[in-house]
C-alpha cells in the first residue's frame, strides 16, 4: 500500500460474536485498515478486558474487549453485526460523534430503520442485510429477471441457515422480496407472504411467498423461484464461510469513511 494512504480505523461491536471474531482477522490482515477498538454485551463478563486478537486466534494485538460503547468512538468507522437494539444505540453514538457506521445487523423493526434512515441525515451509514459481495451480485441479477417478465411468473424465495439463527426470514431474504416488490411497484407490505400453514387458500397473483429452514451449521443459502406453468428460473447463492461477510463489511467500512453523511448499501459501496 501506498504509504501516502491513510489507514482508516475500525471499532467492532460485538467483537465476541462469530462475526465479530472473523472481523477481527480480517482486518488485521488489510492494508488499508487498523483495528482500534472492540465492545461485546456488558453480560458476557468472560471476556471482557481480555485482548481481542487472542479470543479471535491471533496473536496479541493489545485490543481489549471493552463493555463500554464509548470505547467504539476511537474510530473512524463502527462495524455493527450485533442485535438491533445495540444497534440503533451505537448508531445514536456514532450520530452524535459523525463517524461512520456499518451495519450487518438483521431483524431492525420499521421503527429502528426509520431512526436509522434519520441518522443518516447527520453521519454516513451502510446498511446492507448481507454484505457479501455474491449476494449483492444475485439482487442485481434479481432486478434484471424481474423486470423481465410480468405477473404471470410467481416468486418464492426459499432461505437456510444454523440452527442458531434467531430471526426468519433472514434479512437477506427479505432484502430479496423487497428488490423484487420495488421493480414491480408494489409495497412489500401488501405483497409478501412470509409464512403459509393450513388451509391458506389459491395462491395470490402478486404474491412474494418465503419458506425458511433451520438446520446444521450452515451459513446462509438463499434461493428466488421465479415459477412460469411451463417453466422455472431459479437464482441462487450459497455461502460457505462467514468470511465473505466480514470481507465485504471491511469494503463499505473502507467506502464509508470517505462520506459525509448518506444511508447507503452494498449497491453504492460495489457501484453495482
Amino acid at each position: 500500500m501506498n504509504k501516502s494512504i491513510k489507514k482508516v480505523n475500525i471499532s467492532i461491536a460485538g467483537a465476541a460474536g462469530r462475526m465479530g471474531k472473523m472481523l477481527v482477522n480480517t482486518i488485521y490482515s488489510h492494508p488499508e485498515c487498523s483495528l482500534v477498538s472492540a465492545t461485546c454485551h456488558p453480560s458476557e463478563s468472560e471476556v471482557i478486558g481480555k485482548d481481542t486478537g487472542l479470543i479471535s486466534g491471533l496473536n496479541y494485538i493489545n485490543v481489549p474487549i471493552s463493555s463500554n460503547p464509548q470505547d467504539l468512538l476511537k474510530a473512524d468507522v463502527i462495524v455493527d453485526f450485533t442485535t438491533p437494539q445495540s444497534t440503533i444505540n451505537n448508531s445514536n453514538l456514532a450520530v452524535e460523534n459523525k463517524i461512520g457506521h456499518v451495519i450487518g445487523t438483521t431483524g431492525l423493526s420499521d421503527e429502528q430503520e426509520k431512526t436509522i434512515r434519520n441518522n443518516s441525515l447527520k453521519a454516513p451509514i451502510v446498511y446492507a442485510a448481507n454484505m457479501s459481495v455474491g449476494v449483492n451480485l444475485l439482487l442485481a441479477l434479481i432486478e434484471k429477471a424481474v423486470k423481465s417478465v410480468d405477473y404471470d411468473w410467481d416468486i418464492e424465495i426459499l432461505e437456510m441457515h444454523h440452527r442458531y439463527k434467531v430471526d426468519a426470514p433472514s434479512g437477506t431474504a427479505l432484502a430479496l422480496g423487497k428488490t423484487a416488490a420495488k421493480v414491480r411497484d408494489d409495497q412489500f407490505e401488501n405483497v409478501s407472504k412470509l409464512s403459509r400453514e393450513g388451509r391458506v387458500g389459491e395462491r395470490i397473483k402478486k404474491e412474494i411467498g418465503f419458506a425458511t429452514l433451520r438446520g446444521g451449521s450452515v451459513v446462509g443459502d438463499h434461493t428466488m423461484v421465479l415459477a412460469h406453468d411451463d417453466e422455472r428460473i431459479e437464482l441462487t447463492h450459497k455461502a460457505t464461510n462467514r468470511k465473505i461477510y466480514a470481507n465485504g463489511a471491511v469494503k463499505a467500512a473502507i467506502w464509508c469513511a470517505t462520506k459525509k453523511t448518506g444511508l447507503f448499501s452494498m449497491k453504492e459501496v460495489l457501484k453495482l
